[in-house]
């Protein structure tokens, strides 16, 4: 079996996430090669997309979203707000699905609902955008109460971060529409999306997804593409059987020993790839980062892992040096201030700062 170092497929995952180098790509084409891009601060996936564009155009993430509808925003990998592909974002749904944690006793008991529940909300939901209309959440609490009778339903709608309407978001009852102001609305992907087929068979899910997670974040093995999906709450089983039915194109390398997947088309690739000595900067909630998760000690030092993985969730804007992740900064006075881990070459860095710094503006 052909053997890779992680010098090496770092210096590949940046090439092929548009980091070594912007490109003259699409918010549509970046959020493809990314399988996604992480949206629960809109303003971080707006970010992410422009600092990979070698002309980035104001507005590009609305455009997609919006008139183009070739982006669709919904929930996605481990339950967060995603920018997805229009025609794969169903994909993508499925898989999601299959961790089923509503069914478990702990989910209920804290966020108080049942799976009868959850069904229930998704009729009434169906019923209320079938018409291609988009609610707000008050508003589409109120057609849940009004449909149903109960106002308990109402109240477990009402609780923050849409954790009751997830599961609705992954069997393709709902989506982000145009917002209302600051409000934000959830419409029927059937009636918003252009070319909504409805949702694909597991398998071919599968396929779908984990092709695209290897083809940004690859080589993996399938415990880390289920820790970038679920945070390996998904079974074993229907992980091992997902990568079953994706094995047409896989192909294996060694990382320095472990053998993982990677697209049969891009092995070769790999194997030429010589590690770089670039230095990048990315901002929060990168994929990235994210591809991998903060626990990838080749990629975030453990000893540094609690200033790039912070409280409430918040993943650091970060410094790439040599493909891994050399430090953090952040917005200060409208310039970066940047903290770095080790020693970083002084003549890139400022070279990137002063790419960056127009898109703070």
């Amino acid at each position: 079996m052909s053997s890779v170092t992680w010098d090496q497929v770092l210096a590949w995952r940046m090439r092929r996430q548009f980091v070594e180098t912007a490109e003259a790509a699409s918010p549509l084409e970046i959020a493809r090669r990314l399988a996604g891009v992480q949206a629960q601060v809109a303003s971080a996936a707006e970010f992410a997309v422009a600092v990979r564009q070698r002309t980035p155009a104001a507005g590009a993430v609305a455009g997609a979203l919006l008139q183009e509808r070739t982006l669709v925003k919904t929930w996605a990998a481990r339950g967060t707000l995603h920018l997805l592909p229009s025609d794969e974002a169903a994909a993508h749904l499925v898989l999601c699905s299959a961790v089923r944690n509503w069914e478990k006793p702990s989910w209920q008991r804290n966020f108080g609902a049942t799976p009868a529940d959850l069904e229930a909300i998704a009729a009434a939901a169906s019923d209320a955008l079938a018409g291609g209309a988009a609610l707000t959440r008050e508003e589409l609490a109120q057609a849940v109460v009004d449909e149903t009778g109960s106002q308990h339903l109402a109240e477990v709608l009402g609780s923050g971060w849409g954790t009751l309407l997830k599961p609705l978001a992954w069997w393709g009852v709902l989506c982000y529409g145009p917002s209302q102001g600051t409000r934000v609305t959830f419409t029927s992907p059937a009636h918003w999306l252009p070319g909504w087929t409805g949702l694909p068979a597991m398998e071919n899910a599968a396929r779908t997804v984990i092709h695209g997670y290897l083809g940004a974040h690859g080589p993996a093995t399938p415990d880390m593409f289920d820790n970038w999906l679920m945070r390996k709450q998904n079974r074993k089983g229907d992980v091992k059987a997902w990568f079953a039915a994706a094995e047409d194109g896989l192909a294996t390398v060694e990382v320095e020993g472990v053998p993982m997947y990677v697209l049969e088309e891009h092995r070769d690739e790999l194997l030429d790839t010589e590690p770089t000595t670039s230095v990048r900067l990315l901002g929060a909630f990168d994929q990235y980062v994210l591809g991998a998760g903060t626990g990838a000690t080749y990629l975030v030092p453990a000893e540094h892992r609690n200033q790039v993985s912070r409280t409430a969730g918040w993943i650091s804007p970060v410094v790439l040096y040599q493909g891994r992740v050399a430090g953090v900064w952040e917005p200060k006075d409208g310039d970066l201030a940047v903290t770095a881990f080790e020693d970083v070459p002084a003549g890139p860095l400022k070279d990137e700062v002063n790419r960056l710094r127009p898109l703070l503006s």
